[in-house]
């Protein structure tokens, strides 16, 4: 499977919109918007990010848009967000986009965060180089409690 990225065009928006909203997705990704289905919300946020000197691209898979990587942060501190529809996780699709997002964007180091028992997530930042630094928690909306988050680290 041919996995490129691209930057975001406004056609990806209604796709993002779709991906956001998948109950089993949300579950996994858990730091989500308090509200996913507020579409006024996802609208703005997406104007921000797209007006601001985060870097978005899209994930597209044999020509499909199929999920979103991305960069923010201040310098020296960045970092990595990726998602992935659901309808292709566990085909090296968010490992092949994180690679490319790290060979796009030599900066070192970079920070990810993931749920603690989002083994998938956690096993695509491990294979591109990532290592558990820190062990920490949050409030995750999409699960309406505190869970336990993992930090990871990807030095130069």
């Amino acid at each position: 499977m041919d996995v490129v990225l691209r930057p975001v065009h406004d056609s990806d928006l209604p796709v993002f919109y779709r991906q956001l909203n998948d109950p089993e997705s949300l579950r996994m990704a858990a730091f989500t918007p308090a509200d996913p289905a507020d579409r006024d919300y996802f609208d703005a946020h997406w104007k921000r990010i797209r007006a601001s000197s985060a870097i978005q691209w899209a994930i597209l898979a044999d020509g499909d848009v199929v999920g979103s990587a991305g960069l923010y942060g201040e310098p020296g501190e960045l970092e990595v967000t990726y998602w992935v529809d659901r309808a292709y996780w566990g085909q090296g699709i968010a490992t092949a986009a994180l690679r490319a997002l790290l060979a796009e964007r030599p900066e070192r180091p970079l920070y990810a965060r993931a749920a603690a028992d989002n083994a998938g997530s956690r096993r695509v930042l491990e294979k591109c180089g990532f290592r558990v630094t820190a062990h920490t928690s949050g409030f995750a909306n999409a699960r309406g409690e505190e869970i336990d988050e993992v930090v990871l680290t990807l030095e130069g």
